[in-house]
């Protein structure tokens, strides 16, 4: 119903699926626009509400964008006290704040369960966007976040996790995105999405699908929250990590030596995860650097080769 052609101010939109819509305003300007929200993935209801916010606020980010002002949207049970409602939108408004936007309004319906998110607005330059397609053979991959947020979650859920490994997974859910944007923008990153729902496989297979390039990955690269390898060896998944197998899996293909609770784990989603960033090697050691100095475990995970959208898995050397 909305052919390219028809709306061309509209830069960003349903014909190359990105994280967010951006839409020209003038030559300077352009809006970003994304929408994001789910149930608790954890018990406290204000580091749920900062979570939500966080990962809403970060597909702003994945553009390389800044938000400038957010919609509250809330589900919330009948005959549940306000004050958990209270809890939720305050984790979110000073999640909002700290990204120097605004809470504008919102909206609420009743629900069976609570569900809290964010539709955020922000601001780029149109030369400025970087989308998820923009990788080219000889970039580097660098990954801002470890991994493994949907495990712990999941054992969370199944009174299984130990404390210590639900605060550390809530702290880095609770972080946002914005000064990892802001070194890829310094740094010339070519390609850039957040790794969320469809995890880091999924969302590599798109970068690369779009780009029209493979990518190759070294698992013992890669960085996890404590935690992440006991669950899974216990197969405490949730069930979002059965579908992106199934769905994702025809595009990856693994070393023999990664084991099935490490393939599993690729597949993990998750939730305010961090940006995989495609990066010039020229501009590699640079992007590492700024990113460490501004608290961001970051790590180098591979490199983009020649290809048709397919996510190739090492333990340590390519062949």
């Amino acid at each position: 119903m909305f052919p390219t052609q028809d709306y061309p101010a509209l830069l960003v939109g349903l014909a190359e699926p990105d994280d967010s819509a951006v839409y020209r305003v003038d030559a300077e300007r352009a809006i970003i626009s994304t929408v994001d929200f789910f149930p608790p993935v954890v018990d406290e209801p204000y580091a749920f509400g900062a979570i939500a916010a966080a990962n809403a606020l970060s597909d702003i980010y994945a553009m390389g964008g800044e938000p400038v002002f957010a919609i509250n949207l809330a589900a919330y049970p009948d005959g549940y006290g306000l004050d958990i409602l209270t809890e939720i939108l305050r984790g979110g408004a000073e999640k909002v704040r700290e990204a120097g936007a605004a809470i504008a309004g919102g909206h609420t319906v009743t629900d069976k369960e609570p569900k809290y998110g964010l539709a955020v607005t922000g601001l780029i330059h149109p030369d400025q966007i970087i989308t998820k397609g923009g990788a080219q053979p000889g970039d580097q991959l660098v990954l801002t976040k470890p991994l493994g947020s949907g495990v712990i979650t999941t054992a969370l859920k199944n009174e299984k996790a130990h404390a210590d490994h639900v605060e550390t997974a809530v702290a880095s859910m609770m972080r946002l995105n914005r000064d990892a944007s802001r070194a890829a923008r310094r740094h010339g990153v070519r390609a850039m999405t957040d790794i969320t729902g469809y995890s880091l496989l999924g969302h590599g297979h798109e970068m690369a699908h779009l780009g029209g390039v493979d990518f190759y990955l070294r698992f013992e690269a890669l960085r996890w929250l404590p935690g992440a390898f006991l669950y899974a060896q216990q197969e405490l998944f949730p069930g979002g990590m059965f579908r992106n197998l199934e769905y994702f899996g025809r595009w990856t293909r693994f070393e023999n030596s990664i084991i099935q609770f490490e393939r599993d784990l690729l597949f993990d989603p998750q939730t305010s995860g961090g940006l995989l960033m495609a990066v010039p090697p020229e501009n590699l050691a640079a992007l590492l650097h700024d990113l460490a100095r501004d608290g961001d475990d970051a790590c180098h995970i591979g490199e983009v080769r020649t290809g048709s959208g397919m996510i190739h898995v090492y333990r340590n050397n390519f062949n």
